[in-house]
């Protein structure tokens, strides 16, 4: 059996109700069952992990557009970071990478070549940014 596998049915035993997709480089893959579940709702190609087990999976890059399908599917997912080893709900995953965007917004700025009217846009989008996370239902 694989270490992932291993990892799969420790957390399925937690909760059989919660689909686990796992971050592997630049995929979130889903094993045996999850792969079955996702497959049947997104048509994702299911492939061998091993001649036991099948996984099934999508690019990272794709991440917003199936957490809007997971959601109006009301799925019960969780993320787990393989590098980090560590488990999100579906809704902290998501508000993590809302936050990391804002932050990547304020260290983007260069404030010596800012006007005052670009300072100001600045922060009225940047407060615009939070109010729409802050109203977001993520779960």
């Amino acid at each position: 059996m694989s270490k992932l596998y291993n990892t799969y049915l420790e957390l399925k035993k937690q909760d059989e109700e919660i689909i686990y997709l796992f971050k592997s480089g630049i995929f979130f893959i889903a094993l045996d069952n999850d792969a079955y579940t996702l497959s049947k709702f997104f048509h994702f190609k299911i492939a061998n992990l091993t001649d036991n087990v099948v996984k099934c999976g999508f690019p990272c890059a794709s991440f917003n557009k199936y957490s809007k399908l997971f959601l109006l599917h009301h799925l019960k997912i969780k993320i787990i970071e393989l590098d980090n080893k560590v488990v999100y709900q579906f809704k902290d995953y998501v508000l993590n990478i809302k936050i990391t965007e804002l932050l990547n917004d304020i260290k983007s700025i260069d404030i010596n070549t800012l006007s005052i009217q670009e300072a100001y846009q600045f922060i009225e989008n940047l407060k615009n940014k939070v109010n729409k996370i802050n109203n977001e239902d993520i779960i």
